[in-house]
């Protein structure tokens, strides 16, 4: 039984760095963390508006002194932890990137959250006591690290804080669907009025429930706003956006960064799209064809949205002009 702890949430970025003879990277958390002893991959808190290309990067550097560079995107997993000592249940929202060594020396760290930096072969990490995500990544059995919450504590979808510059601020991560039918047609939404990009047509998907996992969330967002059941078939990508002033139905502006996860999802048996949710920030839900597609004006895509189709090569290649 846990008591009554304060929920957060947070974005985190983390480094899947391995030498060409299969030793991986792991730092040790020090007995300034809540889990002191315990072995991670190196990483943290993506800043609001950071890309958390830039997180694994900077964080990755601070925590060993070794400068790396990404190489692609890994997983994207959620879990909740609790902390008594802080008061807290924090949900984490962690990307894991792989990444390589360009430089630098491996140092320890005196009075930090972690206090130490070493290469480990798979073998050696089994035997360390791991934080679950980095056994999960390693695909290594964890222990019961982590003091769980019996259940997913209240939070809202939205949630704004006062910056330091008087402007509210929201850091949002969320999950969506570039969702195909078997003659290849793909789903958009339409964002309703009132919401930022309204008119625009957007991927199907949203926010994360705290506690959930960004695939299951996918598929009942999928769900919820088209009326359509997809099947989860690879993560794509993740992107990183921020509205300095975005302006909702909330009437006030707001510093707005949203890192959104990206999936391939496959609609096996198509139906005419239904908005379950009417009212909220999806108007329509259509099918479109790849002709269809790829007469949409770029002003009328939302950026994610842009960037999503493009990275899951769902339209034909353009040809070449000449000249």
């Amino acid at each position: 039984m846990t008591p009554a702890l304060e929920p957060i949430r947070r974005i985190a970025a983390y480094a899947m760095c391995a030498e060409s003879t299969g030793r991986v990277l792991l730092v040790r958390a020090s007995s300034r963390s809540g889990t002191p002893g315990v072995w991670s991959l190196p990483g943290g808190a993506v800043d609001h508006g950071e890309d958390p290309n830039h997180t694994v990067v900077r964080e990755t550097a601070a925590e060993t002194g070794l400068s790396v560079a990404v190489s692609g995107l890994h997983d994207v997993l959620a879990d909740m932890r609790s902390l008594p000592h802080r008061g807290v249940t924090i949900h984490t929202d962690r990307l894991l990137y792989r990444v390589s060594v360009r430089g630098g020396t491996l140092c320890d760290r005196v009075g930090q959250p972690t206090d130490l930096a070493r290469w480990h072969t798979l073998e050696e990490a089994g035997k360390l006591l791991l934080r679950p995500f980095t056994a999960r990544a390693l695909g290594l059995p964890s222990g019961p690290i982590d003091l769980h919450p019996e259940e997913a504590p209240e939070f809202p979808s939205f949630h704004a804080v006062p910056g330091p510059d008087g402007l509210h601020r929201a850091q949002r991560f969320a999950a969506y669907a570039v969702a195909t039918d078997p003659d290849g047609r793909v789903l958009l939404t339409r964002v309703a009025d009132g919401y930022p990009g309204a008119g625009c047509w957007h991927l199907p998907g949203g926010g994360t429930d705290y506690g959930e996992q960004p695939g299951a969330a996918l598929i009942r967002e999928l769900v919820e706003e088209t009326g359509q059941r997809g099947r989860l078939v690879e993560l794509i990508g993740v992107a990183s956006h921020r509205d300095a002033a975005s302006l909702g139905p909330e009437g006030y502006p707001i510093d707005w960064h949203g890192v959104r996860a990206f999936y391939r999802v496959v609609v096996d048996r198509p139906a005419p799209p239904v908005v379950g949710d009417v009212g909220g920030s999806t108007s329509e839900a259509r099918w479109f064809g790849p002709e269809e597609l790829e007469a949409l004006p770029p002003e009328r895509l939302t950026e994610v949205t842009a960037e999503a189709v493009r990275a899951a090569q769902v339209l034909r290649p353009q040809p070449a002009r000449a000249g």
